[in-house]
This record gives structure tokens, C-alpha cells and sequence, in this order.
């Protein structure tokens, strides 16, 4: 496995969480499972095992070296090998120096990480029968290995490139073609190409013997107009080789009765009094009015776009009414774009008492919110699979979501199926459907019976990474048979 971040190394989103929980799954099936990713600058060097020779990589006409370190996924026997280079991933921020600006070398950091793993491999003398690549930042390895690596000893290794986010495709200048080495280009410098540009995403769909999703909804949306992020005529032709398989969350990881962060207020399905308690501690951490009659809505995300941030923050929007009406409140945490960072701080000033805003990364407090939180926005306008509804589920606060992606896997609305429902779910992504399924969740919240009796559904569903790590399996076979 490719990937550019996983924890408890490196984190800035939901691939840091899917990738090592599915490798750890597929290693309890069986397979031996390996990890490739950079050695960041706040991975400690000490904490690693370090291999005596440096590796060396093919780039333009020449070559760069790397050291290589190595450990051990926690709890598991999965080796993570970690590349080392200072003047690559000796910085503070993965991808850029905040949420909304990118170095401007990523090209040649992530061209390296592609290129590194054939290297890595022979040095250890392990030839895989899959390369399973995660998003753009691994996905040049899938064209590296139909295009350069096809006649060497990974003729038969499949690649097998999962989407976790479309939306994020490594787009560059065609100056950037200069990290690749020099006898790549000559044998297919287009697929890399696309519209002009060096497109990472772009030449991992061309080549990748199988594809896949992080659920089966967006594996359908995507190949319509409005999802498929400009890269519809690259997928369409290959619509065949698209399999979308929901992320699955670690279920010991996340349980209220023993988490840490929640003590010790913990709580479980058959003593709910905890939860109780922790909403009464949210309300004061954040500094929200304390009072158990009005319904929390709870927000942990990105600040971006794609996670419906204006649909919330709108000054005049019906969101901003609601709050402001008393229909409930509202507590925030997260980073991302400087907009929308400024928009939800300028929200929680002037609805003092009623919205409150952290605009920090806390996994602490994250789960605070989780677990104090009466419901638990996700207003998307698109969500590959999504984590936080699961998150929220077994947490017992129903999830209220944009019927998009995985969340309209995970979440089903209360007002449509009563018996069966654990959240609430809107369509389209305007102010006034989000409102108007908070008004939806507000009203549900004054029936008592019918609210413990739906958090306790929740608390039951179940999403793990064992069923998931089946159906890649099946993937990685049929990838297999067409490299046969």
C-alpha cells in the first residue's frame, strides 16, 4: 500500500484513518501487508528502525537517494516503511503550509514517493502481487508500472488505485514532468497529461488495472456530470473497472464506554447517563448556554467548500435564524480555509451563547463534541464515505447529512423510516434544506422516547473493516486476472 498519510503518523483528513484500519484488516485475512509512505518531519527519527543502505530513485536523468526507515502499524504486524529525505518532507504541513496554500514542489515530493516504491520494493527483494494505491499522491505508480515496470519482475503485479477523494487530483505545471525519469516520458508521457497539465489522479484512472471507491454511492456519482470533477471522459471508458466499497471504522477504537476522552462520562447503550453529562461539559468547554432542553448540533471537519461550510455560515441564511431563534445550538471544530475560518469565528460572535466556534485540530475534543452532541451536521456537497456520521452513530448522536456519497449509505432519514431510521438526511445542498432538517431534528428531539430509542438504534449499526476487507479482496483478484 502507496499512500501519502496514515496514523497515527500523519493526518490530515479520512485516508490517514481508512488506510492503516483496512491494512490491519486484510492482514487478519491473511495477506501480507505492507505500507509505504514519507517520513514526515514530526515522525521521530528515534522511534523508527533504520536500514544500514540508502535507496536510490530514478528521476529525470538521474538519481535521488533516500533513507529508509521502518516499524510496525500499533497492535498489528504490519511493517510501515517510512522514506527519508529532510529537503522533501522535513516540513511542518503534509501538502502546504496551511489548509489553503500547497508547496509549490509537491509534484517532485509525490513523483518520488511513486517512483521510491518499485526501488523499495527490490531492496527488500518482495515483489507484491498488488499495488494498492491511495488517491493522487500515489497514483503516477499505477502508469509507472504499465508503462516502464511492465517487463521487469513486476509483470504480474496488479495496481489497484482507490479514490478516496476526487476532488483532489495533483494538478501541476507540464514543467513538473521533469521529476519523472526521462525513459517514463519517452514511453507514454500522455497519460500523465491532461488538459495541458501533469494530472497524478488523471494517469492513475488511465492505468490502474482496478479502481476503486470508498462507497458504492459515489462510485455511481461520479460518473455523472456534476461529481465527476472534469475527469468524466477518463472514467467513463472504464466505468467497468470502478467498484465502490464502503469504509468500515474501528469499533474499539471508538467506543464511549472506554474512551479516554470522554472520562468519566463514559456511557454505553444500557446507561445512556453519561452522555448527559458530557453535553452539559461541551456547552461549558466551548461556552455555549448550559441547557439540557435545547438540541446540540455538533460540527468536526475541514472548513472547506466540499463540507457545505456556507450553507451554515451564511449572515443572513436561515441556519443563522434558526440558531438565533433558540431552535438550537451549535458547536464547531476545525481548520481549512481562511473564508471559511473567518466566517464561522464571525458566526460564533454574534450568536454568543448559541453557536461557538474552536478553530484548532483536536482529536480530544473531537470526540467531546462526538459524544456531547445531539446531533451531528454533515451538510456536504459531496462526501466520498465519511467517517464522522459513523463516528456519531456509535456515539448515539444521530447524524443529520446531505444524501450524498457514504453518508447516504451510513444514514437513514427518521421522517422516511421511522423503525429503521438513525439520522436525518436532506437532498439538495441549499441554505433552507439544511435548516429545514434541523428544524426536522429539533422537533424529533422533544420526544424523548422516540430520541433514546433512535440513539440506541444508532449505537447498533455496525460498519467494520472485515466486510470491507473481503470485498477488496474480490478486487484485488480481478485486477490479478487481467494482468494474467
Amino acid at each position: 500500500m502507496l499512500t501519502s498519510e496514515a496514523v497515527p503518523y500523519a493526518k490530515t483528513g479520512g485516508l490517514a484513518d481508512a488506510v492503516p484500519a483496512l491494512a490491519a484488516a486484510l492482514s487478519e485475512i491473511g495477506h501480507d501487508v505492507r505500507l509505504v509512505m514519507p517520513r514526515y518531519y514530526r515522525v521521530d527519527k528515534n522511534a523508527l528502525n533504520a536500514h544500514s543502505s540508502p535507496l536510490g530513485v530514478p528521476i529525470g536523468t538521474g538519481e535521488m537517494w533516500s533513507g529508509v526507515f521502518e516499524t510496525r502499524l500499533p497492535d498489528t504486524e504490519v511493517p510501515v516503511y517510512m522514506l527519508d529525505r529532510e529537503d522533501l518532507f522535513g516540513r511542518e504541513g503534509l501538502y502546504g503550509p496551511d489548509g489553503s496554500s500547497s508547496w509549490p514542489d509537491n509534484a517532485g515530493r509525490f513523483a518520488f514517493l511513486s517512483g521510491a516504491s518499485f526501488q523499495l520494493c527490490r531492496y527488500l527483494g518482495w515483489i507484491p502481487d498488488i499495488l494498492h494505491l491511495h488517491d493522487w499522491q500515489a497514483a503516477p505508480a499505477a502508469w509507472i508500472l504499465r508503462t516502464t515496470e511492465n517487463n521487469t519482475e513486476f509483470a504480474k503485479t496488479a495496481s489497484v488505485l482507490t479514490v478516496h477523494n476526487l476532488g483532489y487530483q495533483g494538478v501541476f505545471p507540464a514543467s513538473d514532468l521533469k521529476y519523472f525519469p526521462n525513459s517514463l516520458l519517452a514511453g507514454d508521457a500522455g497519460s500523465i497529461l491532461l488538459n495541458g497539465d501533469v494530472n497524478f489522479l488523471s494517469a492513475g484512472l488511465r492505468c490502474a488495472d482496478a479502481i476503486t471507491t470508498v462507497s458504492p454511492t459515489y462510485a455511481r456519482e461520479i460518473l455523472e456530470p456534476e461529481y465527476s470533477e472534469g475527469l468524466g471522459r477518463i472514467l467513463a471508458p472504464r466505468k467497468n473497472r470502478i467498484t465502490g466499497i464502503l469504509n468500515g471504522m474501528d469499533y474499539a477504537e471508538w467506543n464511549p464506554l472506554d474512551d479516554s476522552a470522554l472520562s468519566p462520562d463514559n456511557y454505553d447503550i444500557a446507561d445512556m447517563a453519561g452522555k448527559n453529562r458530557l453535553k452539559e461539559r461541551l456547552q461549558r468547554e466551548i461556552g455555549l448556554e448550559v441547557n439540557p432542553e435545547i438540541p446540540l448540533f455538533g460540527v468536526v471537519t475541514r472548513l472547506t467548500g466540499q463540507k457545505g461550510i456556507d450553507l451554515i455560515t451564511d449572515p443572513n441564511g436561515p441556519v443563522r435564524e434558526f440558531l438565533r431563534d433558540g431552535g438550537g445550538q451549535l458547536a464547531v471544530l476545525g481548520t481549512g480555509e481562511a473564508r471559511y475560518e473567518a466566517e464561522m469565528s464571525a458566526m460564533a460572535d454574534a450568536l454568543p451563547g448559541r453557536a461557538a466556534v474552536r478553530v484548532a485540530f483536536s482529536n480530544p475534543f473531537s470526540r467531546l463534541i462526538e459524544g456531547g452532541s445531539d446531533f451531528f451536521l454533515m451538510p456536504s456537497r459531496y462526501e466520498p464515505c465519511g467517517l464522522n456520521q459513523m463516528y456519531s452513530l456509535r456515539y448515539g448522536t444521530l447524524p443529520l447529512v446531505r444524501r450524498t456519497g457514504g453518508l447516504a449509505d451510513t444514514v437513514v432519514d427518521l421522517d422516511e423510516h421511522p423503525r429503521k431510521g438513525n439520522g436525518f438526511v436532506f437532498d439538495a445542498a441549499l441554505p433552507n434544506n439544511l435548516a429545514d432538517a434541523m428544524r426536522r431534528a429539533a422537533d424529533f428531539y422533544g420526544r424523548k422516547t422516540a430520541m433514546e430509542s433512535a440513539c440506541k438504534r444508532a449505537m447498533k449499526a455496525r460498519f467494520d473493516w472485515k466486510g470491507s476487507a473481503k470485498e477488496y479482496t474480490a478486487v484485488f483478484k480481478k485486477a490479478l486476472a487481467r494482468r494474467g
